[in-house]
């Protein structure tokens, strides 16, 4: 049998939880429930940073942010990177991006693909050529299909959800879906039954991510009344809390806002990621018709999650409660992966490559920093992951938020954005029973973060000023100090332009450098 082909199937901003194959009882996702029956589901797997780039570079070089320095949306893969891309050009592959990119922007990255058909949360690319095949709709046709994304309605300065009638066919998932069967029709047809070279596809849905628009066929499929709405504690971001999170919740607070209109949010992302899961199934209905399936390894994942009403607020932001950095991740080949199994090992998205190079019997560059995953290949399980976020720069406070113009809420979220993805070096380690925050650039007044995830879940209190947890403390503060070392720090990242620090009035010198 020649080298398996690789199906890489990644959704934007996807909690693990919003999936019923990882528990959730109101948004039924039939195809990942079918491909998790026949393969290996990760039940702890967390992204290196709960931000866009910084997650897909990682997942894609097999390293942390912090080594390659793409801390910030800003910036993307750096040059000379070795990523799987290249390794798998290199062994000969037939190489593929269809949806959202997001990582790569270098020629000498975009090069290695043989087909690039570019679509993000907001519509097509249009500054993105296709590469190696067209779209299977009239680009005309999809443009009209995102004119609402373009324009959302704004229920609140917090909330923005739309129900749509478009053509079925237009929107981005449809498209995505089409075009991947259309990629998998023409590499069986490939060549009259001729051995053909095996590929190596990304499949990037934008969906669940803002903005939250859903056709009408599945927005039905979820009513306001049938979401269950997280759990909350009164005065979580009392002054207890770290600045970080105050600011984070001042912003997207929901607590004002009605039940109904938070209702609908969450019944509008359940829509979309079971538009995305009807997608999947039809590629796993094609990889089987078209014979493809026995030989090819399929892997799911997102780059990052969304709060979707956990801890009062929806969307995301730098912290690290696990609807954020707890993706689902799913690895599948028959015959060669366990079926029908959970891992309930701590594992980190960094591993996916290693893994999926390993089963293709392909070495791992020395560079790549992840292991293969355990239980889908022999590799030894952890008891331990990591995540970060920011790049050393100034921090936003209460104060600067202060200083922009109220209300408050979703631009206000974008208007900090750069100045909140730079600041800080917030590092998080999470066991199976503990999660510790810590910055080592904050203030020594700021609050650490410890959370049971045994008695406490759902994150909702910080029990790191408990006396009776300093030994936990420690261990955990001697496992980060241990993962630094042992990753080094990596490039400096230029830090945001001046204008981006206006709002608090701060251009200190970190700042102009």
């Amino acid at each position: 049998m020649s080298r398996p082909n690789v199906l890489f199937i990644m959704c934007d901003q996807l909690k693990a939880t919003a999936l019923s194959v990882y528990g959730n009882t109101v948004c039924e996702t039939p195809a990942l429930e079918r491909l998790a029956s026949q393969g290996v589901t990760f039940q702890n797997a967390i992204t290196p940073h709960p931000l866009c780039v910084p997650a897909r570079t990682a997942i894609m070089a097999s390293r942390y942010p912090h080594q390659l320095g793409t801390r910030r949306n800003e910036t993307l893969m750096p040059e000379g990177v070795t990523h799987a891309f290249g390794v798998w050009k290199s062994a000969g592959y037939k190489t593929g991006l269809i949806g959202k990119n997001h990582c790569f922007d270098r020629v000498e990255d975009i090069d290695l693909l043989d087909v690039r058909c570019e679509l993000w949360h907001r519509g097509l690319q249009n500054h993105a050529p296709l590469k190696g095949m067209e779209w299977s709709r009239p680009q005309a046709d999809i443009h009209a299909a995102e004119a609402v994304r373009a324009d959302m309605p704004r229920q609140s300065p917090h909330i923005s959800y739309a129900v749509t009638d478009f053509p079925i066919e237009d929107y981005g998932t449809s498209v995505i879906t089409t075009t991947t069967e259309k990629y998998l029709e023409d590499h069986a047809a490939a060549d009259n039954g001729r051995e053909r070279p095996p590929f190596a596809l990304w499949v990037s849905f934008p969906d669940p991510h803002e903005p939250y628009e859903a056709p009408r066929q599945y927005a039905d499929m979820f009513t306001p009344e049938s979401v269950d709405l997280p759990p909350r504690r009164y005065n979580e971001f009392d002054e207890s809390a770290p600045e970080r999170n105050r600011v984070l919740h001042r912003i997207l607070g929901l607590s004002d806002e009605s039940e109904e209109d938070i209702r609908h949010s969450i019944s509008i992302y359940y829509a979309m990621t079971r538009f995305v899961d009807d997608g999947i199934g039809r590629i796993l209905d094609k990889l089987e018709a078209t014979g493809l399936r026995e030989n090819t390894i399929i892997v799911f994942t997102a780059d990052h999650g969304d709060f979707m009403g956990e801890h009062d607020m929806i969307v995301k932001g730098g912290v690290f409660y696990d609807c954020l950095v707890r993706v689902p991740l799913i690895v599948s080949w028959p015959g060669h992966v366990p079926q029908d199994v959970s891992d309930n090992s701590m594992v980190s998205t960094i591993n996916i490559v290693p893994t999926i190079l390993k089963l293709q019997g392909i070495e791992s560059p020395v560079e790549f920093q992840g292991e293969p995953l355990p239980t889908a290949t022999d590799a030894k399980q952890l008891d331990a992951v990591f995540s970060e976020y920011g790049s050393g720069g100034p921090a936003f406070t209460m104060s600067n938020l202060e200083a922009m113009p109220e209300p408050y809420g979703y631009e206000t979220l974008i208007g900090s954005l750069q100045w909140r993805e730079a600041e800080g070096d917030r590092r998080m380690v999470r066991t199976t029973r503990w999660k510790y925050v810590h910055d080592p650039l904050a203030a020594s007044e700021e609050r650490d973060e410890l959370y049971d995830l045994e008695s406490d879940p759902s994150e909702l209190t910080n029990v790191a000023a408990n006396p009776s947890n300093a030994t936990v403390i420690a261990d955990m503060q001697d496992r980060l100090t241990t993962w630094r070392s042992d990753t080094g720090d990596g490039p400096v990242v230029p830090l945001p332009t001046a204008e981006h620090y206006t709002a608090g009035g701060y251009f200190g010198s970190r700042v102009q450098h």
